[in-house]
């Protein structure tokens, strides 16, 4: 069964400010701008998605919350997942791995350097970082997402900011 799976980096966000943790960092006037690019872009090539999963970082989160609206996707059905925040590639494939089979189209939104060592795992393709708002689409041939390990992915489009 063909399944999709597209990451995306959050867009750009502001610098911390003194004292401020990374997490709460959000995003910027541009970053609001390129997340509804990068949201049409999915609209204009997958139509839809059957999740959405994001780091519960705000500026993931935004991000998340602008591409839903883009995909006409209910923004109440963003699962945030506590352990996203710079998660390794191995969490993610373990998250992943757990999704329902009636789930053939996801999109992640998350952090690098994870995110891109994800595609570069799932796909053995020498991927340049994902640039803030940047999507690596994945065409996945497997008969359940517990199938997800290593090599297992195409890489079919990607997106990066005009």
């Amino acid at each position: 069964m063909q399944r999709l799976l597209v990451i995306c980096r959050h867009a750009e966000s502001n610098d911390p400010f003194p004292l401020q943790p990374d997490f709460e960092r959000e995003l910027t006037k541009n970053g609001q701008h390129q997340a509804r690019l990068t949201g049409q872009w999915l609209r204009d090539s997958f139509q839809k998605v059957d999740k959405i999963l994001s780091s519960p970082a705000p500026r993931a989160g935004l991000t998340a919350r602008i591409l839903a609206e883009k995909l006409y996707f209910d923004k109440e059905q963003i699962e945030y997942e506590p352990d996203f925040y710079n998660a390794r590639e191995s969490l993610l494939v373990n998250v992943l791995s757990n999704l329902p089979d009636c789930i053939q189209r996801v999109l992640l939104v998350g952090h690098n350097p994870g995110i891109t060592s994800l595609v570069r795992t799932l796909t053995e393709q020498h991927v340049g970082y994902l640039e803030p708002a940047g999507a690596y689409a994945i065409r996945l041939d497997l008969d359940t997402w517990q199938d997800l390990h290593i090599k297992t992915g195409k890489l079919e489009s990607e997106f990066t900011q005009p």
